[in-house]
């Protein structure tokens, strides 16, 4: 009997080991796979570092084709002149672009990457942090500090202790373009003005804003308070993304009711848009539709306007004409440009 067990024992023994010896192979072919897809991921993962590109006027073409694919993939890159054949701005000094939102195609670029003054086109950036940031439905308290801006800025009319809403604010900000809604909402972000200001330049960083330094939430002159047309197009291009700002923006006008204590109105502000297109003031070329936008005008900024449009087809795009030298010439620059979206169908 002894010799028999020895004899069984010895053909178990044999298969565990084979059993083991099939495991070892299995798991070894398991870690080379696994292996393999890391090293493929971490190849994949190369196309998402994310890009330097120089900043001030030394940021054009070179610094764009450096961008990693994946920043510009959504974006429309250009270099800092486009010529288009139909369109020449009345000042070289000026600063446009005409882009295709659908295609991502640079039309026509001029000093794009130029530092200029934006004026109220700042205002962008300070809706999109209202509507990020912000509760709509909060109650803000209107104070002197809100009103301590400097002669003939534009104002909306509100006076110390109103109480008006988040949603009125934004209006008051996006239509009417008030320097004093926007001291308001900075306030009621960011706790302070100068916090609040800290959050546009952090917002300005993570856009890939390199030309862009904010100083106020409204846009009022200061020498260190500037931005580039790419900038405002990669502004723009977010804030159109933001329900609230697009339905705000083409809006032609908006009435701020204030309430007394009881709820009841005790008077109106009618706030129209700072955008003649929207008014009706000025016309837009045929077939051209304008979906929203922003204007700024300081004496040291000049005349500037950021639009997104559609042409017959549907199709968007985006033209922002800034340091045109008064009103009359920023919209018949425009109107240049806008007049070639519906050139090639």
């Amino acid at each position: 009997m002894k010799r028999t067990e020895k004899k069984n024992k010895q053909p178990d023994s044999r298969i565990w080991n084979r059993i083991l010896a099939v495991l070892t192979v299995c798991i070894l072919l398991l870690i080379l796979l696994l292996g393999f897809m890391v090293v493929r991921r971490n190849r994949m993962l190369d196309l998402t570092e994310a890009y330097t590109a120089e900043t001030g006027s030394g940021a054009g073409s070179a610094g764009l084709a450096g961008r990693a694919d994946a920043f510009g993939a959504d974006l429309c890159v250009s270099p800092e002149t486009v010529s288009l054949e139909g369109v020449s701005l009345q000042a070289a000094d000026e600063r446009a672009l005409l882009f295709n939102l659908e295609t991502r195609e640079a039309l026509f670029a001029q000093n794009i990457y130029q530092q200029t003054y934006p004026a109220s086109i700042t205002k962008i950036m300070t809706a999109i942090l209202a509507e990020e940031q912000g509760n709509m439905e909060d109650t803000v308290v209107i104070t002197q500090e809100d009103l301590n801006l400097e002669e003939g800025s534009q104002m909306s009319g509100l006076a110390a202790g109103d109480t008006v809403t988040m949603d009125q604010l934004y209006h008051a900000l996006v239509v009417y373009s008030a320097n004093d809604a926007a001291m308001a909402i900075a306030r009621q972000i960011g706790g302070t003005v100068e916090q609040f200001v800290q959050m546009m330049n952090d917002k300005a960083v993570s856009l890939g804003m390199t030309g862009t330094h904010f100083s106020n939430p409204h846009g009022l002159h200061q020498a260190d308070h500037y931005t580039t047309p790419y900038d405002v197009y990669l502004m723009l291009n977010y804030a159109s993304q933001l329900p609230a700002f697009m339905k705000a923006a083409r809006l032609p006008s908006y009435q701020l009711d204030i309430k007394g204590a009881d709820g009841t109105v005790t008077r109106s502000l009618y706030l129209s848009s700072t955008d003649q297109y929207m008014t009706g003031l000025r016309s837009t070329p045929q077939d051209v539709t304008v979906l929203g936008g922003k204007t700024g005008t300081t004496p040291e900024a000049g005349s500037n306007l950021a639009v997104i449009v559609q042409n017959r087809y549907g199709v968007p795009y985006m033209a922002v004409v800034m340091n045109a030298l008064n009103s009359s010439v920023l919209y018949e620059d425009m109107n240049q440009l806008l007049s070639q979206i519906n050139r090639d169908g």
